[in-house]
């Protein structure tokens, strides 16, 4: 089940990264609980593409590199790198145009083939850091 489990949230960044949130239905449990890594939480899978959607209006071209996957019966923890331009509005941070990365660790719990819920944590520091106007 571990194996089956890290590709389903593999899945889940291969959606990120080709911004096919439909896909979501097939991979995302209807009572979804997202906490993600600035701070905005999301309940099901309406609001989570709600979330996804402000994420992608600010980086458009973000893309979530997964680098370390470990996964034990029902759970998987992923330490990812994100990139992008930030090209678009977050919270009070007018668009820069500048290019961000930084790193996060996000914590999934898998039920009955489906991600049921999502904890993201980022470095929210480095992240406005870069985005913040000069």
């Amino acid at each position: 089940m571990t194996t089956s489990n890290k590709r389903l949230v593999l899945k889940y960044y291969e959606m990120w990264n080709s911004q096919e949130f439909q896909l979501a239905e097939t991979i995302l449990s209807s009572g979804l609980k997202f906490h993600g890594s600035i701070g905005i939480d999301a309940v099901g899978i309406e609001q989570f593409k709600e979330y996804a959607n402000t994420i992608i209006s600010a980086f458009p071209n973000l893309y979530h590199a997964p680098e370390i996957v470990v996964g034990e019966e029902q759970q998987v923890a992923v330490y990812v790198t994100y990139n992008g331009t930030h090209k678009g509005k977050l919270f009070d941070y007018e668009p820069t145009n500048n290019r961000i990365s930084y790193s996060g660790a996000s914590f999934f719990i898998i039920k009955d083939g489906k991600i049921s819920d999502i904890k993201v944590l980022g470095d929210r520091y480095s992240l406005y850091n870069q985005i913040k106007s000069k």
